[in-house]
């Protein structure tokens, strides 16, 4: 597979998954957030990773067989060569923005799961007060009368 047609297929797939990220962030960004939704989402991003990983490696043995060194300046060099930089920069903005989108949604989930303990933690101390009766009517608060004495 010549070059070319190797990058327009790893920027395909880049573009898939920069439409997930931002499917994704859109999930977890409502209010109530669909956990079908976003299971199906992970998996696709999952699924779409490896993917985009394999491509990268199949990409990086053969700039490695075709004398190119390593890393971004050996395959900015061998997509000079193979007359498409432009590609290849477009693939290095897709990959930086997915990164950034990427980064932005693992935090978003860090912030869910934060505020999901603090609720949790809420519950289990208001539950712990007495909130509620056996006969499921309001405990006494601090501070508040019996009347039933």
């Amino acid at each position: 597979m010549s070059l070319e047609p190797h990058l327009e297929s790893q920027k395909a797939r880049l573009e898939r998954l920069r439409v997930l990220l931002t499917r994704e962030q859109g999930l977890l960004t409502e209010g109530q957030v669909s956990s079908e939704e976003l299971a199906t989402v992970a998996s696709e991003k999952q699924r779409e990773l490896k993917e985009i990983e394999a491509f990268e490696a199949q990409r990086r043995k053969a700039q490695q067989r075709l004398g190119y060194g390593m890393g971004r300046s050996g395959a900015r060099q061998a997509a000079i060569q193979a007359g498409c930089p432009e590609l290849w920069a477009t693939i290095e903005q897709l990959a930086t923005e997915v990164g950034r989108l990427n980064q932005l949604n693992g935090k978003l989930i860090h912030l869910r799961l934060e505020n999901n303990q603090r609720m949790l933690n809420f519950l289990q101390e208001a539950a712990g007060a007495g909130l509620y009766g056996p006969d499921g009517q309001a405990g006494l608060r601090v501070g508040q009368v019996d009347s039933r004495v």
